[in-house]
């Protein structure tokens, strides 16, 4: 699997959305996808898991291991496309990684445009603690506290959180890499929306901009059926304890950890990120 990911044949106009987990990726996968899709809301109906298939999604088990459960022959039958899938797909090809560059091709950026965007790892955490709890990923009395210890020490899938972030921000001034917040995709959507389409050299009107935030205003992007994987929780693969776009809310942290967690957050960061330019934005 993991030779097969490194390997994997790039073409020059395929597309990359690259991010640690619930960073904002669902939300920069739409944006994209729509500005280089003419705005085309009505292809954008199908699914983004057929539209933006995810590279390593195959590393997940998808089989039946317990038969008599009618959840693993719909697992199996809505599985995501396989990375020799993906390879065959019709040109121009959009694409959606959770790992770090040094464990995709080594020539992406030569060949291909990657989006990458970033967050907060406190609202990360967060928010990845709910989707591990939808997915039924862990115990249902596991609390958040144990979560983020996991968290900051790197016993999750994807992690360690800044090894990851930070190889990506030291190509940010690539010619085929646009760097992006999750904080400045809630503050200045117009802004994001017009940068996307320079990286692009895609033309856009003021028109067009207040149509697609609109589409990706948040409420509106929490009800869409096409983005918020309901047919997943409609079937018992998910819990209906919550749903796959959650709250999007930056600084949502606080409600979550106490004072010590706050403080061994802020040493955390402070440790990962000395010696570095990276800043997350106030």
């Amino acid at each position: 699997m993991a030779a097969n990911i490194y390997n994997f044949p790039l073409r020059s106009d395929d597309v990359f959305v690259i991010s640690f987990p619930k960073s904002g990726t669902t939300w920069t996968q739409e944006l994209v996808w729509l500005l280089l899709n003419d705005l085309d809301y009505e292809k954008a109906k199908k699914s983004l898991n057929y539209r933006f298939p995810f590279l390593e999604a195959s590393m997940f088990d998808f089989e039946e291991p317990v038969p008599e459960d009618p959840r693993y022959a719909i697992s199996k039958e809505i599985k995501p496309p396989t990375v020799d899938q993906i390879k065959n797909m019709p040109s121009p090809k959009f694409i959606k990684s959770h790992l770090p560059l040094s464990l995709l091709p080594p020539n992406l950026l030569e060949k291909s445009k990657v989006v990458y965007v970033a967050r907060d790892p406190r609202d990360v955490a967060v928010s990845f603690f709910h989707h591990y709890k939808l997915m039924k990923m862990m115990a249902p009395d596991r609390d958040f506290k144990t979560y983020w210890s996991y968290f900051i020490n790197s016993k999750l899938l994807w992690t360690p959180y800044f090894a990851s972030v930070l190889e990506a921000w030291e190509k940010r001034n690539h010619p085929n890499m646009l760097f992006l917040f999750y904080e400045e995709l809630s503050k200045d959507l117009s802004g994001i929306i017009r940068r996307v389409a320079n990286f692009f050299d895609k033309k856009i009107t003021d028109v067009q901009i207040d149509e697609l935030k609109e589409h990706l205003k948040f409420d509106n992007f929490k009800k869409n059926k096409s983005v918020n994987y309901q047919d997943m929780q409609d079937k018992g693969l998910f819990s209906n304890d919550g749903g796959f776009v959650r709250k999007g809310k930056v600084g949502g942290w606080r409600e979550h950890f106490d004072e010590e967690m706050t403080a061994q957050a802020e040493k955390w960061i402070n440790e990962n990120l000395k010696g570095t330019d990276f800043r997350f934005p106030q």
